[in-house]
């Protein structure tokens, strides 16, 4: 994967994450704008994607997009929700890693 296609896949995955963020707030105390902000900050997300779909095809990226986005998440809501993973749930993240890892792995010497 090019800089520039990881630089999309990170800029998406902030944007998934405070999306996810603004979503756990509508979650907690409700308000129609707070919903209508998660809402946009999810089309500004997948518009994002939009770009590392173009590059890697659609597998690939949404693969790639699912694991960044589950650490990320998980990383965000451990540090700023106070919220701990179990040790069941800390393998399936490693496990998500291992797939993607996989799947993006070069073939042919291709990268």
């Amino acid at each position: 994967m090019s800089p520039v296609v990881f630089a999309w896949l990170a800029a998406s995955t902030a944007v998934f994450v405070a999306a996810n963020a603004v979503l756990k707030t509508y979650a907690q105390s409700g308000g129609l704008w707070v919903l209508t902000g998660a809402l946009a900050l999810f089309c500004v997300g997948n518009t994002l994607m939009v770009q590392v779909m173009r590059s890697n095809g659609l597998g690939l990226a949404i693969s790639l997009s699912a694991v960044f986005q589950l650490l990320a998440i998980s990383l965000m809501a451990v540090f700023v929700f106070g919220e701990r993973p179990s040790p069941m749930q800390m393998a399936g993240m490693a496990l998500g890693v291992v797939a993607v890892a996989l799947i993006a792995w070069p073939q042919g010497g291709k990268a």
